[in-house]
């Protein structure tokens, strides 16, 4: 059995549908079932709520031999730590009181890092896995870079004023992962018993780009000229609060992009082993130019 979180978000959903046809039972938590695809619906075990809490995580996780564990965005939570640690406690506790043997999660590049404690969501990644880590079960972190998904909150403005914003310098060299990429990596774990242990498992995509680089990408997929403007780390911060986030978190959005400008995701070197297949040419082809035309998108992100 195994058991998935977040099956109705942009990776879970995607682990879901890898697994549907591999024979294995499959278990989702899910806070409204009618979200789930009915094909879908028709052929896992559901659990009903949230993975946030006791009780679910107990039922979900009882004869479950492993775990897609992904903590979902919580963008008025109190604090980093409680939006990452506070959050998977509970789970922490139905792993071991379930004896659950494998979990594979989703946490961001930047471990044994001169910036690890100071990077907001990034921080709040590695203590979360620490805390999945300590309940002795075997663990693999899929460490991951930005996603270029997140490219996708700014399509107003590629469409409307034909340029995307960050703080982070435009010239700054940096990877980026597609998360279809990422939930094929989980699958094929999740799918795997012969893995022990805890490790990380980093997902640095193809290659290493500027945001630079990116608005050259986008343009050539757009057929227009797309710009990349740097903003400050302050307007960036204002832009989050503005959009409804707690100060924290917006704050842990914020001390995350100047921990990236650093170079904390450059600090895992490229190999064949850990460069995922999807190219940033490939996902702005396939997603972001249908989402920012309103197209019908045709590949998940």
């Amino acid at each position: 059995m195994i058991a998935i979180t977040t099956p109705t978000g942009g990776i879970g959903h995607q682990v879901l549908e890898n697994l549907l046809d591999t024979g294995q039972a499959l278990r989702v938590i899910v806070r409204d079932p009618s979200a789930l695809p009915a094909e879908s619906r028709d052929r896992v075990e559901v659990v009903e709520g949230s993975h946030r809490d006791a009780a679910v995580v107990e039922e979900a996780f009882a004869g479950a031999d492993a775990v897609f564990w992904l903590a979902p965005p919580d963008p008025r939570a109190p604090s980093v730590e409680a939006a990452f640690v506070g959050f998977t406690r509970p789970a922490a506790e139905a792993l071991k009181n379930r004896g659950v043997k494998r979990v594979v999660g989703v946490t961001a590049l930047g471990r044994g890092t001169p910036w690890a404690a100071h990077a907001g969501y990034v921080t709040g990644s590695l203590a979360m896995d620490d805390l999945i880590a300590s309940t002795g079960v075997s663990y693999r972190a899929l460490a991951n870079p930005s996603f270029m998904h997140n490219i996708l909150r700014q399509a107003p403005a590629i469409r409307n004023q034909h340029r995307f914003i960050s703080p982070i310098d435009g010239d700054r060299k940096l990877p980026f992962v597609a998360t279809r990429d990422i939930a094929a990596a989980a699958s094929r774990l999740l799918l795997d018993d012969s893995w022990s242990g805890v490790s990380e498992v980093p997902l640095l995509g193809p290659e290493d780009l500027s945001f630079n680089d990116m608005a050259q990408i986008i343009s050539e997929v757009f057929g227009r000229e797309i710009r990349f403007q740097q903003t400050t780390f302050e307007a960036y911060k204002a832009r989050f609060v503005q959009l409804g986030m707690s100060d924290a978190m917006a704050q842990g959005m914020t001390d995350m992009a100047w921990a990236k400008n650093e170079g904390i995701d450059n600090a895992v070197s490229r190999t064949p082993e850990n460069s995922t297949p999807t190219s940033f040419y490939q996902w702005a082809e396939a997603v972001l130019k249908p989402a920012v035309v309103g197209e019908a998108t045709t590949l998940a992100s």
